[in-house]
């Protein structure tokens, strides 16, 4: 038992290794302070669009790549792609369907689609915009700062506190400046919230595990690229 301490406290556990401090009110906090929104953003099928279309699009790419002055995170994320739901719903469906044509095409249909599964590996990608935003502290407080933060410390939460709403504003600022700058684009754009980033970001670090992040209509957006 001593021998399995002494590791422990040899070896930082992986959660010490993350930069994440906390994820509240659709923010994600890193431990130097500074803030992170996400963006879930639909995909275009370029080759489909006219020469025309196609023109525009790189025009409003190139506008929206050179319209800040803070940098930004354009993130794939690649899985495989989970049939089992969709053959259930199918194999139900096929159960309950009292016309032998129609029950016969449902089977020949799961069993060509097991096929092709079995045969390739099919992937699925969903897009993010990470946004972040830097806070400038003064690590050199002076000596009537630590005492005050000393003498009433609910002030100093409070202060906290109020930084963090003024400092979420500004974040979302931005996220509005990044959706409206895309908007042209025909891109759909969902900020995440609080439940979604922690699964975004559990899922993340355990792939063994992944399962798509319940974003908020995410039917309508069509995020997924196929």
């Amino acid at each position: 038992m001593q021998e399995n301490k002494n590791m422990m406290d040899k070896y930082p556990s992986f959660q010490d290794q993350l930069d994440i401090a906390e994820i509240k009110e659709d923010v994600v906090v890193l431990k130097d302070g500074s803030l992170r929104a996400v963006l879930a953003v639909s995909s275009v099928n370029f080759d489909l669009k006219s020469d025309q279309e196609q023109e525009g699009l790189i025009f409003a790419y190139q506008r929206f790549l050179n319209a800040f002055d803070f940098p930004f995170q354009i993130v794939i994320s690649s899985k495989k792609f989970d049939v089992d739901p969709y053959l259930g719903m199918l194999k139900k469906k096929g159960r309950s369907e009292t016309n032998e044509l129609l029950r016969r095409q449902i089977n020949d249909y799961v069993g060509f689609v097991e096929n092709l599964v079995g045969m390739a590996n099919i992937m699925t990608k969903l897009f993010y915009i990470v946004i972040p935003f830097y806070v400038m502290e003064n690590k050199k407080k002076g000596i009537l700062s630590k005492i005050s933060s000393t003498i009433n410390p609910q002030k100093n939460i409070y202060q906290k506190r109020e930084d963090f709403e003024t400092y979420k504003n500004q974040l979302f600022q931005r996220v509005d400046q990044v959706m409206e700058t895309l908007a042209g684009t025909g891109i759909r754009m969902i900020p995440l919230d609080t439940e979604e980033l922690v699964e975004l970001y559990y899922n993340s670090y355990n792939p063994s595990e992944f399962e798509y992040v319940k974003i908020r209509e995410l039917n309508k957006m069509e995020l997924e690229k196929k």
